[in-house]
């Protein structure tokens, strides 16, 4: 660590992990310069005054709490885990999964009031432990760090706590999922004297805006149409975006192109009522970046 610069801010990532190929792709979205493979321990950015550092996983939460690094992205399901003395900033909006109650599909087991007195198997015993006692069921947990879906099969427990994404290794073991505790994604925290310092505020208020920017883009497509220029108004009402949009004249009298954004959350929708009033070549396009 001797060749890190300290006026540069630092970020720590995954080594290698489930965050890791998609927090390398968001940087670089972000319009990040830098190189990185598996057995690099830090990278410096070429086009900003940023370090990246490349830990596990678990460490992150300590190293953002004791200023070793000013920024980490990594799971909410670790800040769940471990509540480390950490400012988040953002939800980043990849690697979502869950943590969840599974148990064995043969199992008679139904609901989580069925698992009082039973064993959990889990590498989240302390997210385990806060949901069984909100709930007021009294277990025992056993702590695993590894293949946690196998333990039922072993006769460890009669349940697992376990982070999942797609439940293919569930179906794998031949687990059902009982309940949901909580959401996870990945989110991007501070250390709390970095976002005091006169100094890095600068460098991370220039780094947040280019985070929203890809964030924001995410939320909306660039959409762009032909219509008649006396829809105008009705496009409007649908289109709320479009009070102020760009219009161009089409050789064809009294025919316009707009071009516009649309909330993706809506954006089906919203592409079917524009139809159904007149609007026609509607074109769509991703967007890269968003600044706001």
């Amino acid at each position: 660590m001797a060749n890190l610069n300290e006026k540069n801010i630092k970020l720590a990532i995954q080594k290698e992990g489930r965050l890791t190929e998609e927090t390398l792709e968001f940087l670089r979205k972000s319009g990040f310069e830098f190189e990185s493979y598996k057995q690099r321990l830090f990278s410096l950015c070429r086009n900003f005054p940023m370090e990246i550092l490349y830990v596990r996983d678990d460490d992150i939460p300590d190293y953002v709490a004791s200023g070793i690094v000013d920024l980490g992205i990594l799971g909410q399901n670790i800040l769940n885990e471990e509540r480390p003395n950490v400012k988040k900033l953002l939800n980043l909006r990849y690697g979502f999964c869950s943590l969840i109650v599974a148990v064995p599909k043969e199992s008679g087991i139904k609901d989580i009031q069925d698992l009082k007195g039973k064993t959990i198997a889990t590498s989240y015993p302390q997210s385990a432990k806060k949901f069984f006692k909100e709930n007021n069921i009294t277990i025992d947990i056993v702590e695993i760090s590894g293949s946690v879906e196998i333990t039922p099969a072993l006769g460890v427990a009669q349940a697992i706590v376990d982070l999942v994404s797609t439940g293919s290794t569930l179906a794998l073991n031949d687990l059902r999922i009982l309940t949901k505790i909580y959401d996870s994604e990945a989110v991007f925290v501070a250390n709390k004297k970095t976002i005091a310092s006169n100094e890095k505020q600068i460098l991370l208020q220039k780094l947040v805006m280019r985070f929203k920017g890809v964030l924001s883009a995410k939320d909306y497509k660039y959409v762009m149409m032909n219509a008649p220029e006396k829809i105008l108004p009705k496009l409007k009402k649908i289109v709320p975006g479009l009070k102020s949009p760009t219009i161009s004249p089409l050789a064809k009298s009294g025919w316009i192109s707009i071009q516009t954004v649309i909330k993706e959350e809506v954006f089906w929708e919203t592409i079917e009522r524009l139809k159904q009033a007149g609007a026609q070549g509607i074109i769509i396009l991703p967007i890269e970046k968003i600044i706001i």
